[in-house]
């Protein structure tokens, strides 16, 4: 073989030991492009998902978790927020005396002003651009409005299946604000009271729950919307002909009130709640009728709060106020 023979397939041998290297290099690129892939894809899992699905009472809806800005439209919504730590940039105004314990929350100066539950301020809450919009109860027509400006969930509660919808809507907004545990450490502290309750209530009588508004007086039975007095705390109806998912209650006299003799007598003072003027529970109900029946005569007329009744009775701190009203009624406290 001559020389220059042997040059050419030296050079050949190299060309292909350089083609087999520079293979080998694109190959082990790729395997590292594809790690780096793999990693990126993973870290989102890791830190958890950056939006859930959730089943509101408008329907189900996406939504992004631990969300930057807040508007909620619903003051007992804002208190079990606030009772989990979680803080939100705006809240609808509410034309209702606040009481001493929430009013620095509720007042806080940091809180945009975004107009009322019935009457919002769609500019201002579009200027905010919220990443998530919470309405309920007394601003509910508003969703279709609010879900055009950003992601909006409506944590109405279901009237005929109350508990399980307020335990839903707790859930949720653990889901939401990546509070779970908290949620269900409230829950469970919750039902630890409820059962007390509903243990001893069943013995303990029968029960009447009124609402005065001024001089008039409504009575509520079990599926109204005090219902939770018999449905969830057992006690038992002082009078079964009041009408069911009763909003407003049936309108009764003092008469009726003796008639029902009730055990134990649950009162509610709407004017009193939100600031009207005129006379209070406690002097409209001192009359000679309603001195007759066991409640009065026994002590057992439990003047409820008004606020945690009326006003936030889907929030956390509302429903535990509403159990230790319930549990001043029982024949004996435990």
């Amino acid at each position: 073989m001559t020389d220059s023979l042997l040059s050419r397939r030296r050079w050949f041998l190299v060309a292909l030991a350089i083609v087999g290297v520079v293979a080998m290099a694109a190959c082990g690129s790729d395997d590292t492009s594809s790690d780096a892939g793999a990693t990126a894809g993973a870290s989102p899992t890791s830190s958890g998902p950056s939006e859930v699905e959730v089943t509101h009472f408008a329907g189900t809806s996406t939504v992004p978790v631990k969300p930057g800005t807040v508007v909620v439209f619903d003051l007992g919504v804002f208190l079990s927020l606030h009772t989990l730590g979680v803080k939100v940039d705006a809240l609808g105004g509410v034309a209702t005396p606040i009481p001493e314990e929430f009013k620095a929350a509720v007042t806080d100066k940091s809180l945009k002003p975004v107009g009322t539950a019935f009457e919002p301020d769609y500019e201002a809450v579009n200027a905010l651009e919220p990443d998530l919009i919470i309405v309920a109860g007394r601003s509910s027509a508003t969703y279709p409005e609010m879900k055009k400006i950003a992601p909006t969930i409506d944590l109405t509660i279901d009237a005929a299946n109350y508990f399980e919808s307020f335990r839903h809507r707790h859930e949720v907004l653990g889901k939401i604000f990546g509070v779970e545990e908290k949620v269900a450490q409230e829950l469970e502290k919750l039902d630890k009271e409820i059962a007390a309750v509903s243990a001893k209530a069943p013995g303990s009588g029968s029960a009447l729950v009124v609402m005065t508004n001024g001089a008039e007086v409504s009575a509520y039975g079990p599926g109204s919307r005090f219902g939770l007095v018999h449905d969830l705390l057992g006690y038992s109806p002082a009078d079964e002909s009041l009408k069911r998912d009763a909003t407003h209650g049936d309108v009764i006299s003092f008469e009726f009130i003796l008639k029902a003799r009730p055990d134990v007598l649950f009162v509610v003072d709407r004017a009193s709640t939100i600031g009207q003027e005129g006379e209070a529970a406690k002097k409209v109900l001192d009359n000679a009728l309603v001195k007759q029946i066991p409640a009065w005569q026994n002590g057992r007329v439990v003047y409820t709060d008004g606020f945690a009744w009326y006003i936030v009775s889907n929030s956390l701190p509302g429903m535990f106020q509403i159990v230790a009203d319930a549990r001043s009624g029982l024949s004996s406290t435990p």
